[in-house]
């Protein structure tokens, strides 16, 4: 089903929330699951900017490999820098901290950074070519910017589902009425050029959820952000789905979770880039 619906200007919004079905996914990441492409290009001493970072688990990872240099986190919730804190703390992680920021109007000084890092993040952006100019333009000359965001075009899953079917289909219409492109990955290139970088290096990997474990934590998380999150929230909002048809979403999730021959893949698109 799908509900026509009038025009509306670009919220800017981030349409996934931080319901604790999201921040649970986010928790898994790692360099080496989210962001390997950027891993050789890593050194000691390094200065990295993380955009977007969430929970921190990219971020803390990152600071990791790059000590005795430092990383700073940036994230636009003050609960999610909150966590990201505790975190680092807790697994004394003591060359890293996180801030509240705004990715357009980064509060730092120019030619700050030799690294920035952004992982899911542009996808959810308005403007993505002004964000990455500002990038640009906390990064030392010859800085390196890294970006990674899922193409929602080639996602595919097996066996075949309806209900999973209709979740591809909302989940581009809520990422647009959000003001976001579902379809970010393909475009990350355009978007570097356009903001100035040069010497790109363009990549992709993918994520692939099918044994038992990553099935049930998949999932289920799905299902949970299907009727709890602000994904559902949206969903409702902008009149593109009810709450009857979110419980069918959630629905089509378990069943695929419980199939054993469940199999789920992510595409994404990568970016290096030199400011």
């Amino acid at each position: 089903m799908h509900i026509e619906q009038p025009e509306v200007a670009p919220r800017d919004a981030y349409t996934h929330g931080h319901h604790e079905s999201v921040l649970r996914i986010h928790s898994w990441r790692t360099v080496d699951n989210s962001a390997a492409y950027l891993a050789p290009h890593l050194r000691e001493g390094a200065k990295v900017l993380d955009v977007g970072s969430g929970p921190g688990t990219i971020t803390i990872d990152l600071a990791r490999r790059v000590r005795p240099g430092s990383v700073v986190g940036v994230d636009a919730s003050s609960e999610v820098v909150d966590r990201a804190t505790g975190l680092a703390r807790s697994e004394g992680v003591s060359n890293v901290e996180f801030h509240v920021g705004d990715a357009y109007a980064l509060d730092f000084e120019d030619d700050t950074f030799d690294v920035v890092h952004a992982h899911q993040v542009l996808q959810h952006l308005a403007r993505p070519v002004d964000a990455m100019r500002e990038w640009r333009r906390v990064l030392k000359p010859g800085g390196l910017v890294a970006a990674r965001d899922v193409d929602y075009g080639g996602v595919i899953w097996s066996p075949t589902s309806v209900g999973l079917s209709r979740w591809l289909e909302l989940y581009h219409d809520v990422h647009g009425w959000n003001g976001g492109d579902a379809h970010a990955g393909r475009h990350l290139k355009q978007w570097a050029r356009e903001a100035g970088f040069h010497d790109l290096a363009a990549s992709g990997s993918t994520w692939v959820f099918s044994s038992a474990l990553e099935r049930e934590w998949w999932g289920g998380s799905w299902a949970e952000r299907a009727t709890e999150s602000r994904f559902a929230a949206h969903a409702i909002e902008s009149g593109h789905s009810s709450p009857d048809e979110l419980r069918r979403i959630a629905a089509a999730w378990r069943e695929w979770a419980a199939d054993d021959s469940g199999w789920f893949l992510m595409p994404h698109g990568e970016i290096l880039g030199r400011g």
